[in-house]
């Protein structure tokens, strides 16, 4: 990518928001768009951000033999009046409908009984099962309070995955299957994640974790041990068998240890058991030959709700002015290299596009900054605005075929070929 060719001018940083510093740069650098309260807009690299975080999700479900679908976002109220939610939803605004001369219509705000009515059909007989399905679309909620940029939005993409099995014992077995697979996500992605004792809630059934990111920006708190690395929503601690609970389905007989801290949810998943099944008749035929309800699980991840969490876990603060950017992983990255030539020397512009060229035919995405004048200064701090991982300046100091590397996270610089760039990138 041409720098040129995006429209960005110089950054400068004011008043960033000391919650959320990683989003407020993203807005005051145009990188993020606001168009209401809770609605945002995407430039190229969060965008690219997003979908090598989709990718990811993705790779790592079909890894795990689940199967990817693609349901509609907006319903009929038909299925919703099925399972008996949909005035729930209405009544504390937190669906959004259209009425038409066709029907009454929703914006999902979740996947259920749209995955349920997927399923009905595919799903007739016990040889079909076990299956888990997983979708990523958008999905819509009417917060009153939305909150932290992408982190509490009213359209927001969300990875929604359902377990479909013939008994309790084979939900588990699939249940376990995507925690595993959601845990290898966010790795990938560079996220520590706790996986948290959590209470069902709204959603019913029997057993819930979330996957949590200690942080200050979150609005949970958690109790945590951080010798075993195992937490627990406070809400468990509301319920009555609390203590049962946890020693049985969890193994924990003691919390005195665990202290309270802050953190982000960032996905979560449920063992519905039949709750779904019996509200919309989602039965198949058994070995016995009779119907059987289905036994289901749910999985979520908020997939914006990941990448603002990523960009508040990637900033770097300059020592006199405080935040100034981020340094993106480089599995995350979609641009590895920041080239940043002296513009006004026709030998270093020449060698920057005869490295850009190189990368691009390698197959790695750079930057090539080629605005006119800028200052390298004023370029290397839109290097550190835009999240590249890896920084080459041609300068005064660059002589013959040599570049100076420098790497953002560390601030350590070495002097290599071209060549051995190309192998420390891939």
């Amino acid at each position: 990518m041409k720098l040129s060719n995006t429209g960005m001018g110089t950054t400068k940083l004011n008043n960033i928001d000391e919650m959320y510093p990683g989003q407020s740069i993203l807005l005051q650098t145009g990188q993020l768009v606001q168009y209401g309260a809770g609605l945002f807009g995407y430039n190229s690299i969060p965008l690219l951000v997003r979908r090598k975080v989709e990718q990811i999700i993705v790779e790592t479900l079909n890894k795990y033999n689940c199967i990817e679908v693609l349901l509609p976002t907006l319903q009929p109220d038909t299925i919703w009046k099925n399972s008996g939610r949909y005035n729930h939803y209405v009544s504390d605004g937190t669906m959004l409908i259209t009425e038409s001369n066709k029907g009454v219509f929703c914006l999902a705000p979740t996947g259920e009984e749209a995955m349920l009515e997927f399923a009905r059909e595919k799903l007739k007989s016990y040889k079909n099962l076990p299956v888990t399905f997983y979708q990523i679309g958008e999905k819509f909620r009417n917060e009153i309070r939305t909150r932290g940029y992408l982190l509490r939005g009213k359209a927001f993409p969300m990875l929604d995955a359902y377990s479909f099995d013939v008994d309790e014992k084979t939900m588990a077995k699939s249940y376990e299957n995507v925690r595993n697979a959601f845990l290898e996500i966010f790795e990938k992605i560079g996220l520590p994640v706790i996986p948290i004792v959590a209470d069902n809630g709204a959603m019913g059934g029997k057993k819930s974790e979330e996957f949590m990111l200690i942080s200050e920006q979150g609005e949970d708190k958690i109790l945590y041990n951080e010798k075993n690395n195992i937490g627990l929503n406070t809400e468990i601690l509301e319920r009555e068998d609390y203590q049962e609970y946890l020693k049985s389905e969890y193994g924990i007989e003691d919390i005195s240890n665990f202290k309270e801290i802050r953190t982000m949810e960032l996905g979560h998943i449920f063992q519905l058991g039949t709750r779904y099944s019996e509200m919309m008749n989602g039965k198949f035929i058994n070995q016995e030959g009779k119907e059987s309800l289905y036994y289901m699980g749910c999985y979520g991840i908020g997939v914006s709700r990941t990448v603002a969490a990523l960009y508040e876990h990637c900033i770097i603060n300059d020592e006199k002015w405080g935040p100034s950017g981020f340094v993106l992983p480089k599995s995350i990255a979609p641009y590895k290299v920041q080239i940043v030539p002296k513009m006004d020397n026709e030998e270093k512009v020449e060698f920057a596009n005869k490295l850009y060229n190189k990368l691009k035919e390698e197959g790695i995405e750079s930057i090539l900054d080629d605005r006119e004048n800028l200052s390298i200064g004023a370029k290397i701090k839109d290097c550190k605005v835009l999240g590249t991982p890896l920084l080459v300046v041609l300068g005064d100091k660059q002589e013959g075929e040599n570049i100076e590397l420098e790497n953002m996270k560390t601030g350590e610089t070495q002097v290599i070929t071209i060549e051995e760039l190309i192998k420390i990138v891939k």
